[in-house]
């Protein structure tokens, strides 16, 4: 009796050791962006490592910034043992390819930011998405707007609005046409809103859109601008001050509320830049990780379609509402 309890004591001893000789292997999972130099997917990238920290898994940053490199990538992941990634695709479009090579490769995808479509153009609906309420956020830059002309008590007549848009992007379209649909619901004349279609999602891309419009329209006296994100925004802004015209005189609102718009209120003197949505980074960093890492270790799926909201930022208030975000690092 007594050499058999030794034997199971030898046993259970043996089994201990080897488990601490090959401990359990973590869980990898890949996070893939479209512009891993923004701000915005830097933080992104910021929220979802303390998730990984969190929960103990392992987390694979990728900047993919091309349909070519998204495939490349989700290779990559998979070689090193990958069982599931996070992405912002450079292109909605590529949703047939990166589901089908996703598949292939035995990956789990969830999307975030921006949301994959299929090639009949419309949103791939399978696919756990974590995304911004787009047309409600384009609505409120729109009361923003409004409520800044009107404080400002510019003539209506002589102000004119320039939306700069990418309607290839259904996210970039929702903002930009809930904001015109606010502007024109409290009386902004639609035929004083120009469309300044956008070639790049950046501040060139935001001046060369607008000052074609500025060009055009020289009799105007004031504007209001709005796009589809803060650096366009301030492209836009710029384009004015090049026509010459003074801050007081221009009303611009973006959408991110990272380190473009912190750039423009830090300035000594007040901009047209007035104001920036400020996003929830942390909740679509942070969130899908935790929801891939979920998925995989236990088979909770994410939920098919998760929306966030923003929260409007100004030069009198960004410190203040940045701080209580946990973005206070953009401060400094």
């Amino acid at each position: 009796m007594k050499w058999k309890f030794f034997n199971i004591l030898q046993f259970a001893f043996g089994l201990l050791l080897i488990i601490s000789c090959h401990p359990e292997k973590k869980i990898k999972i890949g996070f893939l962006v479209k512009q891993p130099e923004e701000s915005w997917f830097q933080k992104e990238w910021e929220f979802a490592e303390q998730a990984a920290r969190d929960y103990h898994f392992e987390l694979i940053k990728i900047g993919a910034t091309d349909g070519e490199k998204v495939l490349m990538a989700m290779d990559n992941i998979a070689v090193q043992g990958a069982r599931g990634f996070v992405i912002c695709t450079p292109d909605v479009k590529l949703g047939p390819a990166i589901v089908t090579k996703a598949k292939s490769l035995g990956l789990k995808v969830m999307c975030v930011d921006d949301r994959l479509v299929g090639p009949d153009g419309k949103p791939i609906t399978d696919i756990p998405y974590l995304g911004i309420s787009a047309r409600k956020i384009g609505e409120n830059v729109g009361q923003a707007l409004w409520d800044e002309f009107k404080k400002r008590n510019l003539d209506i007549k002589d102000t004119g609005a320039i939306a700069i848009s990418f309607n290839e992007l259904e996210t970039a379209r929702e903002r930009v046409q809930g904001a015109i649909a606010s502007l024109t619901k409290y009386g902004f004349p639609e035929k004083q809103i120009f469309d300044a279609p956008q070639k790049w999602s950046d501040v060139e891309g935001g001046f060369n859109a607008a000052y074609i419009i500025l060009t055009k329209n020289p009799t105007i006296k004031h504007w209001l601008i709005f796009a589809m994100n803060d650096g366009v925004v301030t492209g836009g802004v710029r384009a004015t001050e090049g026509r010459g015209f003074k801050a007081e005189d221009v009303i611009a609102v973006g959408i991110n509320g990272m380190a473009a718009a912190v750039l423009e209120f830090k300035k000594s003197s007040a901009t047209g830049f007035f104001g920036s949505f400020l996003l929830q980074a942390k909740v679509h960093g942070y969130n899908t990780a935790k929801m891939m890492y979920e998925w995989i270790a236990e088979g909770r799926k994410p939920p098919m379609d998760t929306r966030t909201m923003g929260v409007l930022i100004t030069r009198e208030t960004y410190r203040k509402i940045l701080t209580e975000n946990g973005l206070e690092d953009l401060l400094k």
